[in-house]
This record gives C-alpha cells, sequence and structure tokens, in this order.
C-alpha cells in the first residue's frame, strides 16, 4: 500500500479519512442546528448534550479532514469503504445526542417531556437514578439503543427504540426527522454537493451509494438538483399533512393546538417523502385514525419512491407521460395496484380468523355492499400499508403483527423489492427484480435459438447486446442473491431469538423491514429485545442501506488491504 508524502499512514487510509471526516464533519454541523431547536422549545439539557456532542463529532471530523487534507481524490475502491465506513461513523456519532441527552437529563425532567393529555396508563415505567420515568428518554441512556436509533435514522429505515415518541424532548423527535430527511437523500451525496469536488472522485462517492443515474452531466449539479427537489416537495408534503391534520375528524386530531399540528405535519413530511418512517406520534400513523391523513399520505410515499431523474423530467419539461414511458415507474404503479388488491383480498378473508386487527366501525359514511366494517378497514389497512412497504416507508397504521402468516409474507416481498433505483427507497429495487426476471426469460428463450443467432434484449428503451445482458443479468442477481441469505441467515437467528410468541412469519418481516430499510413493526423490535438481535438489527439496516457489495468491500479491505 503506498504512502504519500512520507506520511506515517498509506495513501489509501488517508484518503479514506478524509472523506470520513469530511461526513462526519458534515454531521456536526447538523447537530448545530438541532441544538437550536432545543434552545427554541427551553429544552436546556438537550442542547448542552447535542452541542457537546456537536463539539465532540466536529473535533474528530475536523482532525482527519484536516490532517489528511492533501489526500489524492479517491477513487471507486476507495468509494466503496468512504461509503460503508462512513455511514457506520456517522450511525456512530449520530447517536451521541441520544446518549448524552438521557445521561444529562435528570430524571424529573425526563417527566416534563411526558404529555400531560396522554394516557399512560398502559405505559411501562423505566428505571433510572434510582427512581422511574415514564419518558422514552430513558432507553437511550444504553449506547446500544442510542447507535441503534441513529442507524435506523440515517439509513432511512424507521424501527426505534422509543416506544413512546411523544415523551421524547421535542429536540431529538426533531433530530430523528432531521437525519432521516438528510439520511434519505444520501449523506454522501450531501457532502459532494457541498464540497463541490468535480471529477471522478466525487462520481465515485456517488456511485457507491448505488445511484448510477445522473440528471445532469456533472455530480455536484445532479445532487444538487436531487435537494432542490427534495426541498420543494417536502414543503408541499407540509402544506398537505397540516390540512389534513388540522380538518380531520378524529378525536385525537381535534385535541391538537395549531402549532402541534405545524410540528406533526413537518416531521411526518420529513420522513414521509424521503421514505424513513420515523413518526412523533405513539402509534405511528394510526394514532390519528383519520382516512384523510392517510389517503394524503399516499401519494407523498410514493414521491419518494420514485427515481429523481424521473421527476425532474415531469416538473422541468412537463413531460407527465415520463410517469408511464420510464419502466421503473411504471412498474412502480403495476406492482402498487396489484399488491393492494391481493392484499386487500387476504386481510377481507382473514377477518373471521383474526382478532383486533381491523376496526368493527366502518370509516365510511356510507355502507357497502356485501362488505362489513371490518372489511372495509382490512381494504384500508392493506391500501395504506401496501403503499408504505412497497415504498420502504414504514408509516403503520395498523396493528401488522395480528395480521396472518400469508399477510405478514406479502408485505414481507414489498419489502424485499422496494421501490425503484434512484430513489430514496431501500429493498433490492424495481429494476433488479426486472432485469432478473427478464434475464431468466432470455436465458430461457435462447435454448430454442440456432446457434449462430444474434441475441439481443430489451430492458426499458436499451437494447443490450448478449455480452451486456449477462453482465447486467449477473450483476442484479449477485447482489439479490447476497441480499437475500443475509435476508435469510439473520432471520433464522431471530426466530431463535425473538421468544415463543413470535413465529418464523414474524421474524422473517422484521428482519425484512430491518434489511429493506422500512420500518413496519410485527412487535419484535423494541427496547426489550435481545441485545443480539438489536445488534444485528443494526447490522442489517447498515447492509440494506449500501446493498451489501460496499459493505463486503469495506471488510475486504480491512482484512486484507485495498491493493489487488
Amino acid at each position: 500500500m503506498p504512502r504519500n508524502n512520507g506520511g506515517l499512514l498509506p495513501t489509501d487510509l488517508r484518503i479514506i479519512a478524509r472523506d470520513v471526516g469530511s461526513l462526519v464533519l458534515m454531521e456536526a454541523g447538523l447537530m448545530v442546528l438541532t441544538s437550536l431547536v432545543a434552545l427554541a422549545f427551553r429544552e436546556y439539557h438537550a442542547a448542552l448534550a447535542i452541542f457537546l456532542a456537536a463539539g465532540v463529532t466536529a473535533g474528530v471530523g475536523g482532525a482527519a479532514n484536516r490532517a489528511f487534507a492533501d489526500a489524492p481524490d479517491p477513487k471507486m475502491k476507495h468509494g466503496m469503504v468512504i461509503a460503508a465506513g462512513g455511514w457506520l461513523m456517522v450511525a456512530a456519532f449520530g447517536g451521541l445526542p441520544f446518549f448524552l441527552t438521557a445521561w444529562l437529563t435528570p430524571p424529573a425532567a425526563m417527566e416534563a417531556f411526558v404529555p400531560a393529555a396522554a394516557d399512560t396508563s398502559a405505559w411501562e415505567p423505566i428505571r433510572v437514578a434510582g427512581t422511574t420515568t415514564l419518558s422514552s428518554l430513558a432507553y437511550f441512556r444504553d449506547p446500544l439503543h442510542a447507535f441503534f436509533e441513529s442507524m435506523s435514522g440515517w439509513t432511512g429505515s424507521g424501527l426505534t427504540m422509543a416506544i413512546h415518541e411523544p415523551s421524547l424532548p421535542r429536540a431529538l423527535q426533531w433530530w430523528r426527522s432531521f437525519i432521516q430527511w438528510v439520511g434519505g437523500v444520501g449523506v454522501i451525496v450531501l457532502t459532494v454537493s457541498i464540497l463541490s469536488r468535480p471529477g471522478s472522485g466525487s462520481y465515485a462517492l456517488y456511485q457507491s451509494e448505488a445511484r448510477e443515474e445522473k440528471i445532469h452531466p456533472s455530480v455536484v449539479s445532479t445532487v444538487r438538483t436531487v435537494w432542490k427537489l427534495v426541498v420543494g416537495y417536502t414543503v408541499l408534503a407540509f402544506a398537505l399533512l397540516f390540512g389534513a391534520i388540522h380538518y380531520s375528524d378524529s378525536e385525537y386530531a381535534r385535541s391538537l393546538e395549531l402549532w402541534e399540528v405545524a410540528w406533526q405535519a413537518l416531521n411526518h413530511a420529513m420522513t414521509g417523502l424521503t421514505t424513513g418512517g420515523f413518526s412523533v406520534t405513539d402509534n405511528s400513523i394510526a394514532t390519528y385514525n383519520s382516512p384523510l391523513v392517510e389517503t394524503v399520505l399516499l401519494p407523498i410515499m410514493i414521491l419518494g419512491a420514485i427515481a429523481f431523474p424521473v421527476h425532474y423530467v415531469v416538473l422541468k419539461d412537463r413531460k407527465v407521460g415520463e410517469l408511464v414511458a420510464d419502466l421503473q415507474t411504471r412498474w412502480l404503479f403495476v406492482l402498487l395496484a396489484l399488491g393492494v388488491a391481493v392484499l386487500s383480498a387476504q386481510n377481507v378473508l382473514s377477518v373471521p380468523s383474526t382478532s383486533g386487527a381491523f376496526a368493527t366501525q366502518s370509516f365510511l359514511p356510507f355502507s357497502v355492499p356485501s362488505l362489513d366494517a371490518a372489511q372495509l378497514d382490512a381494504i384500508r389497512d392493506s391500501t395504506f400499508q401496501w403503499v408504505s412497504a412497497l415504498s420502504c416507508t414504514g408509516f403503520q397504521s395498523a396493528p401488522i403483527g395480528r395480521w396472518l402468516a400469508g399477510a405478514k409474507v406479502m408485505v414481507v416481498g414489498a419489502m424485499v423489492l422496494g421501490g425503484a433505483a434512484g430513489s430514496t427507497v431501500g429493498g433490492i429495487k424495481i429494476i433488479r427484480g426486472y432485469t432478473i426476471a427478464r434475464g431468466i426469460v432470455w436465458q430461457f428463450s435462447r435454448v430454442f435459438l440456432p446457434k449462430n443467432a444474434v441475441v439481443t434484449a430489451r430492458i426499458g428503451d436499451r437494447l443490450l447486446d448478449r455480452e451486456s445482458m449477462e453482465r447486467e443479468f449477473s450483476e442484479a442477481a449477485i447482489v439479490s442473491l447476497l441480499w437475500l441469505l443475509v435476508l435469510a441467515a439473520t432471520s433464522v437467528v431471530l426466530v431463535n431469538l425473538a421468544g415463543p410468541e413470535f413465529g418464523y412469519a414474524d421474524a422473517l418481516f422484521e428482519v425484512a423491514s430491518a434489511q429493506g430499510n422500512v420500518g413496519l413493526s410485527s412487535g419484535i423490535t423494541g427496547p426489550t429485545m435481545s441485545p443480539l438481535a438489536e445488534a444485528m438489527f443494526t447490522l442489517n439496516m447498515w447492509v440494506g442501506r449500501l446493498e451489501i457489495i460496499p459493505v463486503l468491500v469495506f471488510a475486504r479491505a480491512a482484512i486484507s488491504g485495498l491493493n489487488p
């Protein structure tokens, strides 16, 4: 491994340390902004804790960035390691605001975060400093819980250790939403857009996050355009959600003050659009019990599952037809429609076999022939949960843990596949699924052709020769196979750790949610789960966000270095 200018570290490590330091330094800036949110809400313990976290993070990131500022631009092999190591370090430092706030906030102050109007009769008291508290903030005194929450946020997964989110300080509610908003687009993409390092170095980082579609020839211009789209859509989503929550006729929504409506709308707009799924309510979207809120969230989640280049063409050139012309978007709509229909049928038929899974009172002001209240609610829940799963958002409107295994496995399929590559979703991605299916048909059809036949295949608007098709098919198959192998192995581990009340369908569901960066839960995830399972989930989320290959390159580099 070559050394640079007689430095103490090899050149490869200097490149990696410099760029990971840039990511960590960027995170420190986000923490400073969050400390201002804490001050605005007069949460002085949280403000101090987050400011200290920012100082530690800035010290480490700034030191690495300055010490190796003269390192060369990264190549692709460096980009992979920087992506994997960067996400890992960002998640590790991102846990400091949770951890330090939990330790610097006295138990008496924690109690002030529990909403006065909340029904806490079913809440489990948490022992802390010789007393108890009902605030979920106390859970983050465990460093593993803090790291888990941060990893879930940065990767856009949405699984949480905060059982009762309203009992967290507003600053941490904001931090959870903020890191999902930034992480959904990609913390490395954000850094590239600000550092403005043109050339192969920035493209190596961009590609390492599995983002190969560029809106502009310049990667920097591309990611800046992506951020403009995200900010614009977030403002629109906020306005729609504010109206939906404010005008909802549910008892909970009517009890909210106007500023609280705005707070919840902003947080859900940020985590909904970037398909993260963190919530600031006690039971995710089910808290509202509002068909209006759920209906408004459907297009917001779908927007996050469509590739950014498609958004750009539709908005800039006003080519609405691109939504149908684009291969991934077209199949996204097809899968949404088919999935809603099949899952609804499954749940409607399962109503007599389930208990407490669906409402007994119709949400419609009129009756529907042949469908009772529970069956109508099954269709409503199936629609929302399928869109939430396929878009990898993770908002939950129903007690999925009470669904039959068949319905859970169907949702697993949606979480494993995910939405379009080039969007904020997790999962294998539609383009890979399509390429594998198309490749299987292509391989089969070749059997019936003469040896001297010119074999081509079409994927979207691209006509591929035999070599190109084989390469794309093998790449998609390898990534998907590795993804599924990790899913299968960790689900087997989890079913032995989760407890007798959970079956394999529950374990598979939970692992698929973590690795697909979704956030739906069958009830396994929580602060009382096995520490081994919790640590395994952080691995699942990390692997899922980076689509395995960068993680494998990172592991190989850690063991054998970056030389061939």
